[in-house]
């Protein structure tokens, strides 16, 4: 299990960066981290439940579960989630796979990430 060294909010950015001991540094954007929650909302028990209109989702605050995890608070009200080191470890190393993957679902869904287009989708 890799612990991060140092741990950033950056919220004008929307940014969590974390930095390790070895020199890795990740930046993990919010909207990345909400549609990657590992809340059961999220998950939904096994089968993922595809978050669409997050593209504007920030980061209020972060706090530290024991010392095995983090409570992301997210300005959506979504808080539901500890994000564990290691969940956060393989976030960062799989960061753009796992981001082309959801694009490639928001796709399939004819879905957005907007969640003004989402809302307009819902209506028609």
């Amino acid at each position: 299990m890799r612990i991060p060294t140092a741990i950033e909010l950056h919220k004008a950015a929307k940014i969590l960066t974390l930095k390790y001991a070895n020199g890795d540094v990740y930046q993990l954007p919010a909207e990345f981290l909400r549609v990657h929650s590992p809340s059961a909302e999220v998950q939904g028990h096994g089968k993922p439940v595809l978050q669409t209109g997050k593209l504007n989702v920030a980061l209020q605050r972060i706090e530290p579960a024991g010392s095995y995890a983090l409570k992301l608070c997210f300005d959506d009200g979504h808080d539901s989630g500890l994000f564990t080191w290691d969940y956060l470890d393989q976030l960062g190393q799989r960061q753009a796979q796992l981001w082309d993957d959801y694009l490639a679902a928001l796709s399939s869904a004819r879905q957005s990430r907007d969640p003004n287009e989402s809302a307009i989708k819902l209506m028609l």
